[in-house]
């Protein structure tokens, strides 16, 4: 005896329940577009002073939806403008269709692969025109955001730039997008101001420290940053009671430069300790001695480096020491950064700002 004792064929059942939604979705638009009293300020056949306009029949709309693609009897209109908080004038999807292909472009999806997407969904292809069009609803939201007032005192801000590749006047040139993440005095790190510059040099430096004061920032205890010459000079404009922290890290990939790449292994386990010491005075030592070494090593432009530029990664030792960790690399913005380009590496170049 056959064990199944009912069998069910489940594509058809899944079938019949998205056209069972996909028919419950049409037939709830439809009476709710139907409401006279909503479209004409009164109920059918009834004459009164408050009615606007008369009924003239209805036309089909295609509105595409996540249960499918619903078509809609939308109300003809005499004497007034057909207006409805069921279904903008127009409008072609359910919003959170359109909130669904901003959400991918933004993801880093492009635009091709957001067309493929769609239909594969919801049987119906975009075209890049209309993803462009969607996306403009949040330019207005972003600007807002990129504007908010900001709090008078960040403990530890972080500096960094990427390079991206914009159109202008049918050339392509390279630009700057400058990024701050503020820690605020909860201890929670925040996207504080995200610029557009020329180039990473002093004059967009200048640019964006304003645009952060302006917005009311007005004390940061410590900026952490690699060694940006435009950037070091500005900042005594804007905060200067401010401390600089040269990003560790950044500061190696520097020494590295200077010694062959046999030695860098070897070279890297010195500069480890220099910042593995327990307070201000020992580091200090620490890299005269390290310096000393690197000479005898025949590596004098190395042990230069080590001798002065060390002495600008040392900010960190006037901090809480379970700070220390955090604060002398810029490692969590370096993060942000290559989301950045992993989100944007389908966009080359921006057409615009």
């Amino acid at each position: 005896m056959n064990s199944n004792i009912i069998e069910i064929n489940e594509e058809k059942v899944k079938d019949h329940l998205g056209n069972f939604v996909r028919e419950t979705v049409e037939e709830t638009l439809n009476a709710m577009l139907d409401a006279e009293e909503q479209l004409c300020r009164a109920q059918k056949h009834e004459r009164s002073a408050e009615r606007q306009g008369y009924r003239s029949g209805h036309y089909q709309r295609n509105l595409q939806t996540r249960a499918g693609d619903v078509k809609l009897k939308v109300p003809k209109l005499k004497n007034v403008t057909f207006e409805s908080a069921i279904i903008e004038r127009y409008k072609r999807r359910e919003i959170s269709v359109e909130e669904a292909m901003v959400e991918m472009y933004l993801a880093g999806v492009s635009v091709r692969r957001v067309e493929d997407i769609t239909e594969a969904l919801w049987e119906t292809k975009v075209s890049p025109g209309t993803i462009s069009n969607l996306n403009k609803k949040i330019y207005q939201e972003i600007e807002k955001w990129r504007n908010l007032p900001l709090a008078k005192h960040y403990s530890y801000v972080y500096l960094d730039g990427i390079w991206m590749k914009r159109s202008w006047g049918g050339q392509i040139k390279n630009v700057s997008v400058l990024v701050a993440i503020g820690v605020n005095e909860d201890g929670f790190r925040e996207i504080i101001g995200v610029c557009e510059g020329a180039k990473e040099d002093r004059e967009s430096w200048v640019g964006f420290l304003r645009f952060l004061k302006e917005r009311g920032l007005e004390k940061i205890d410590l900026i952490i940053s690699d060694k940006s010459l435009g950037l070091v000079e500005s900042i005594p404009n804007f905060y200067p009671k401010t401390k600089w922290q040269r990003c560790v890290v950044h500061y190696y990939r520097n020494v590295f430069s200077l010694i062959p790449q046999g030695r860098r292994k070897e070279v890297a386990t010195m500069l480890k300790a220099i910042h593995a010491q327990e307070n201000l005075e020992e580091p200090t030592k620490k890299k005269d001695q390290i310096a000393e070494k690197l000479e005898k090593m025949k590596l004098r432009k190395a042990a230069e480096a080590v001798r002065t530029g060390s002495l600008e990664t040392f900010s960190y030792y006037d901090f809480p020491v379970e700070h220390w960790k955090r604060i002398r690399t810029n490692n969590g913005l370096e993060r942000i950064m290559k989301e950045i380009r992993r989100r944007t590496r389908v966009i080359d170049p921006f057409p615009d700002g």
